[in-house]
């Protein structure tokens, strides 16, 4: 077990740093799991590198292309060096689809992947079980998902001042893809969950608790009925929190969860959650802030980050109708870009997009406005700030 949690450790040292943050030396502590070291900041460039970098993009389906076309030309007006390999990867157009073993070689050379939604196919008898989505994560190893929920001013909602981050596992759980019919009339369909990964992704949430200040990790769950399952994920979470006595950890089940953050969302700093339940919250939580329009996400390994909207939602009914909101894909940009250690044009673009929500001139009609995505695309073109 020293040596998988050493192993842990190594990856989540390297995903939760920025490119051109530095780690000191973990000190050796009286314990099975070796604590990962402490993270600590350094000053980022902002001046423009020698050289053009290269990211990989995936347009998606729906909006998506539509959307990376609003990315591309803020990035030029911008002045971004940014190069993009683009890949169209798809499942419901499988036939214009690249080969997913090209676009995952494309991800782990340049690091960074800026990724529209993929369409998941509808039930059919003879579909794969897996969906492109979930080959992408396991071919990459993308276990931890992040989604920033924060409140922009100039979106009306019902709460104010929201500031949380839910974390999900999205390796295993639900999303095993193992399934049979055991006999005509009966599925039995395999939750899969291992000591191994949920201790990764709690001293992912911890690690992330502790970088960016957050002081409070609440790990949700149905321990209450899934007492092997999910008594596992959590045992594995509380094991990891006395490892971090600066943070405070608590646990709450995920039913209840859903209750609590429509009522009193403001009680909440970083979630972290078995597969199907963060996926759930991730799409309550977008909704409290405004939809899936406007929060952005990020999925990592040891080894790449793929940059994509926190609500997966294609849009299907908006393509073609210039109609989108390109807020969540924007804010992706940015903080791909703030990876990448183009900190001044990632927070050029953050700010001129918020500038633009809290005026309020060209919202598109999902967050009060009745403006279209290229209304939106110029009035963020015109926003930016190069001082």
């Amino acid at each position: 077990m020293a040596l998988a949690a050493s192993r842990v450790g190594r990856g989540l040292a390297q995903l939760c740093r920025p490119a051109a943050a530095a780690l000191n030396q973990a000190q050796p502590i009286h314990s099975d799991v070796a604590r990962p070291s402490t993270i600590v900041e350094t000053e980022r460039p902002i001046s423009k590198p020698e050289g053009n970098l290269t990211c990989t993009l995936i347009p998606g389906d729906g909006v998506g292309p539509e959307l990376c076309n609003v990315i591309s030309e803020v990035f030029k007006a911008a002045g971004v060096p940014v190069d993009f390999e683009t890949y169209f990867l798809s499942e419901v157009h499988y036939s214009l689809s690249s080969p997913l073993s090209d676009v995952t070689k494309s991800i782990r050379r340049n690091g960074s992947c800026l990724k529209g939604i993929l369409q998941s196919p509808d039930y059919s008898r003879s579909a794969e079980l897996k969906t492109l989505n979930m080959k992408l994560r396991d071919a990459l190893d993308l276990y931890a998902n992040v989604v920033h929920v924060k409140s922009i001013p100039g979106i009306p909602t019902r709460h104010k001042n929201i500031d949380f981050v839910v974390i999900r596992e999205q390796t295993e759980g639900e999303y095993s893809a193992l399934e049979h019919e055991s006999v005509k009339g009966v599925v039995e369909s395999l939750k899969i969950t291992t000591a191994e990964k949920s201790r990764r992704i709690a001293k992912f949430a911890f690690d992330y608790a502790t970088k960016f200040g957050r002081k409070r990790v609440t790990a949700v769950h149905k321990a209450n009925i899934m007492k092997l399952g999910d008594g596992l994920f959590l045992r594995c979470c509380q094991e990891i929190s006395e490892l971090y006595p600066e943070i405070e950890f608590s646990n709450m089940i995920v039913d209840n969860c859903t209750m609590q953050m429509v009522s009193n969302p403001h009680q909440f700093d970083v979630l972290v959650l078995p597969n199907l339940y963060g996926n759930i919250i991730d799409n309550l939580a977008s909704g409290l802030v405004g939809g899936a329009g406007v929060v952005a996400g990020a999925s990592y390994s040891a080894d790449a980050v793929v940059f994509e909207p926190g609500a997966r939602h294609t849009f299907q009914q908006g393509v073609g109708k210039n109609v989108a909101n390109p807020t969540a894909m924007l804010l992706c940009a940015a903080n791909m870009l703030n990876h990448m250690n183009l900190q001044f044009h990632g927070d050029m673009i953050r700010e001129a997009v918020e500038k633009v929500i809290r005026k309020g001139k060209a919202n598109t009609k999902d967050i009060g406005g009745q403006h279209t995505t290229s209304d939106f695309m110029n009035a963020v073109i015109h926003s930016l700030d190069f001082k």
